[in-house]
């Protein structure tokens, strides 16, 4: 149990800012193993985010309190998952090779497809939540982080890792995940879904999933597998795709 904590507060280390004991530190061993607990960070990092919102949408505006929620979420990662999705739409915006790809994602500059993309898929995810039933807004935040955190796993479980190099710090976390890391990671991933009270709610997995195999197909043609940046753009993608189907969804409720 001692060590299942530790593996937990490594991935809390990793995936966000939030503080963790000076004993927790980048243990390969740890890091590896992490993964499973992507979806849990994410019920953490999204219920941030709908307590910002749930606070603030008392004294300010709707929109007002999603904006400092957003930027409360971006803040406790870190803009972790945001800068892999950025990196991603300058490398295969501007590579034709795996190589030339992969040297464009690993530049810490940020290319035109990179705020391009950042600024649209921002604006998306705002709107969207914008467009959700008002009471529903703090739930679809947190089932948002948590299952695109589980999609993001998939595509570690799927696609092998690509980058060869050691000296990336994602390499043990975006390695290799196993089928048990996988089933834990895709628990806490759905368990917020159950608070919509109706199950065609867990008709939103279906076009989450198609998000990670059409980039997933992109990853594979252009680079024969994924990186830590491929997994941050799968769960930036299905963020959106989650909500868009929540409103979608709704109309037919």
């Amino acid at each position: 149990m001692k060590k299942e904590f530790h593996i937990f507060l490594t991935a809390i280390m990793f995936f966000t800012r939030i503080p963790c004991p000076k004993w927790v530190d980048h243990n390969p061993e740890y890091l590896s193993k992490s993964a499973k607990y992507f979806s849990l960070v994410g019920i953490i990092v999204g219920s941030i985010g709908a307590l910002i919102f749930y606070g603030f949408s008392f004294i300010l505006s709707t929109e007002i309190a999603l904006l400092l929620s957003i930027v409360a979420t971006i803040y406790t990662t870190g803009a972790f998952h945001e800068d892999g999705f950025a990196d991603v739409c300058d490398g295969l915006g501007g590579g034709w090779t795996k190589e030339k790809i992969l040297l464009i994602m690993k530049d810490s500059r940020l290319g035109t497809y990179g705020v391009t993309g950042l600024i649209l898929i921002l604006a998306i995810k705002f709107l969207a939540l914008r467009d959700v039933s008002l009471h529903l807004i703090p739930i679809t935040i947190i089932s948002g982080h948590s299952l695109s955190r589980f999609i993001a796993t998939t595509l570690i479980y799927t696609h092998p890792y690509v980058r060869d190099t050691e000296d990336s710090k994602a390499k043990p976390a975006a390695k290799s995940i196993t089928t048990s890391m996988l089933l834990l990671s895709g628990l806490f991933g759905i368990a917020p879904l159950f608070f919509f009270n109706t199950p065609l709610i867990f008709l939103t997995i279906i076009p989450c999933y198609f998000a990670k195999v059409y980039l997933g197909a992109k990853f594979k043609k252009w680079l024969g597998g994924q990186t830590g940046d491929c997994a941050g753009a799968v769960q930036q993608l299905s963020e959106v795709v989650f909500y868009l189907s929540v409103i979608a969804l709704w109309k037919f409720i």
